[in-house]
């Protein structure tokens, strides 16, 4: 035991402060009248939603001079689909269970909502029999005859 001193100690491990106490007002303010060098750097994006950074493309869109918006259905085929589930005595709810849809979808298309999607459309041109895309809109869909051989 001669080469232990009772009056050294020894620490393995110090805990300094943690990252919330270094960046404290006191902590800052202690090292400031400590004399210490002070650096302060601000994180790019650092606590923002990086899903939205500006980009080139965000930058060319901003000096876009038209209206950029998305195509909506036209009335007219809005007009169409509550003619032809009327027909059919179909209510919207009906019609969107039929279709394997929600009965909000059938709203938006009859009121000219709805951004146009080819699935849902075919589902309800099916559905009603009528037309809803291209020239012939409100025409019977015609059934697919088996060719003969």
């Amino acid at each position: 035991m001669a080469e232990s001193d009772w009056d050294t100690v020894t620490v393995l491990r110090k805990k300094g402060p943690t990252a919330a106490q270094a960046k404290s007002k006191q902590a800052i303010n202690a090292a400031q009248r400590r004399g210490e060098d002070l650096e302060t750097t601000k994180k790019w994006s650092a606590g923002q939603n990086k899903q939205h950074l500006v980009t080139r493309n965000t930058a060319k869109l901003d000096r876009e001079t038209e209206e950029l918006h998305h195509q909506r259905v036209s009335l007219e085929v809005g007009k169409v689909i509550q003619l032809g589930r009327q027909n059919n005595g179909l209510t919207q709810k009906d019609l969107a269970t039929k279709i394997n849809e929600k009965p909000q979808i059938i709203a938006d298309y009859e009121c000219g909502k709805a951004i146009p999607n080819n699935q849902v459309m075919g589902k309800i041109e099916r559905a009603i029999g009528l037309k809803l895309r291209g020239k012939e809109i409100g025409l019977p869909v015609d059934p697919i005859v088996p060719k003969k051989k």
